[in-house]
């Protein structure tokens, strides 16, 4: 039962295993929800998700699984032998109402006059569907009066809860917005006190007053402030134009959690020099090797870029395409893994397109592998590299 189901998540990367599954199949035995498939939904994803992260993901794999169902009888009848269902529903009633079925000529004439009935219903509601169309005027007018323009004749349909993808921003395959972006940095930090003690120490103030008699003796203590240092070095311009909005998002973010960092501009690869202000880039520039001296190993390296550019950019002197480079990108790409031990590459484009780009691999390979894509997941797993 529900094989199918629990298959279609995995498809669309809901990390579901068969202990949850067994957990909503005995939710189901105990008739928790019954026929009615908003609160499949709801039990289903509490049973079978974990992390609100893969919300969005189960309410696409719903979708596309209960495309169209508006209850779970369709469901219920592929799954349950009718044998089954006849045999439980008999068991449901008194030995009187079987002898009154049986008088209506027994449980299949029962069953042919429901369907005689319901058809009977729906030809009815059509027929007043199909009417004049000054009809049709009141009658959506009067849908229109419900709660949210759904009135009681039920003429426009409310969107269901899974299609309304509530939780399109959770997603961790999604690209970040500003608030993600801070929220993922915050696992990279270090805190330490340090500086005027201005913030009350209420733990140490109570055992000082303690062994004082009682007489108020109050303790102060410097501000708990994040102590990671950052060196961030954004690509600009080419291919980048198109990620513009997201760097500006991750550069809004840093410069909110990081109080120590350092940010400069490079162009498709890091070479001899780089620039702080990109309007004047061609006159004031500062030197790579300056920056390897001034800012000590213990600064968390990170470069934003694409990393897509003709393989002689990164390999070969002269290969940048805006001056002549006395050296290849390589030699300082290694200088920088040599002197900065927590480094790593962050690029915007989706990761299953990495492979066929020879530049993005050669990248890769020259940052250790720290390679990582700008959506919530990579941004989590490239901090926890940094932090260890």
């Amino acid at each position: 039962m529900l094989i199918n189901f629990f298959l279609t998540l995995r498809k669309y990367k809901v990390p579901v295993t068969t202990r949850e599954l067994m957990d909503l199949l005995r939710g189901l035995k105990y008739e928790l929800v019954y026929a009615n498939v908003d609160d499949f939904y709801l039990l289903s994803r509490t049973a079978l998700v974990k992390d609100e992260k893969n919300y969005d993901k189960f309410d696409r794999a719903f979708s596309a699984y209960f495309k169209g169902l508006d209850d779970l009888t369709g469901l219920l009848e592929s799954l349950i032998p009718d044998e089954w269902l006849r045999r439980e529903f008999e068991k449901s009633l008194s030995p009187e109402d079987l002898e009154h079925i049986e008088s209506l000529g027994g449980l299949e004439k029962l069953i042919e006059a429901f369907k005689e009935a319901k058809e009977a219903a729906e030809k009815k509601a059509q027929e007043g569907k199909d009417g004049k169309e000054g009809d049709e005027g009141n009658a959506d007018r009067q849908g229109k009066n419900g709660p949210g323009g759904l009135g009681k004749g039920k003429k426009k349909k409310a969107k269901k809860v899974w299609d309304q993808r509530q939780y399109k921003n959770l997603d961790d395959s999604v690209e970040l917005g500003t608030r993600n972006i801070k929220i993922a940095l915050r696992r990279l930090r270090k805190f330490a006190r340090t500086g005027v003690e201005e913030e009350l120490d209420l733990d140490h103030t109570i055992r000082s007053t303690a062994h004082n008699g009682g007489m108020l003796d109050i303790k102060m203590r410097p501000e708990r402030k994040n102590t990671v240092k950052v060196l961030l070095f954004l690509d600009i311009g080419g291919s980048m134009d198109a990620h513009v909005k997201l760097c500006e998002e991750l550069f809004s973010a840093t410069r909110t959690e990081f109080k120590h960092m350092q940010s400069f501009y490079f162009h498709n690869f890091i070479y001899e020099s780089v620039w702080k202000d990109n309007r004047r880039r061609m006159n004031e520039r500062i030197s790579t090797f300056d920056v390897l001296n001034k800012y000590a190993h213990d600064y968390k390296v990170v470069f934003v870029g694409d990393a897509t550019m003709a393989p002689y950019e990164i390999t070969h002197a002269g290969g940048s395409v805006e001056h002549w480079n006395e050296e290849p990108g390589a030699s300082w790409m290694e200088r920088f893994t040599t002197v900065y031990d927590k480094l790593i590459w962050l690029n915007p484009t989706p990761q299953e397109t990495w492979e066929y780009s020879s530049s993005v691999t050669m990248t890769q390979n020259l940052v250790e592998g720290n390679m990582f894509p700008l959506t919530v997941k990579g941004l989590e797993e490239s901090m926890s590299v940094l932090s260890k």
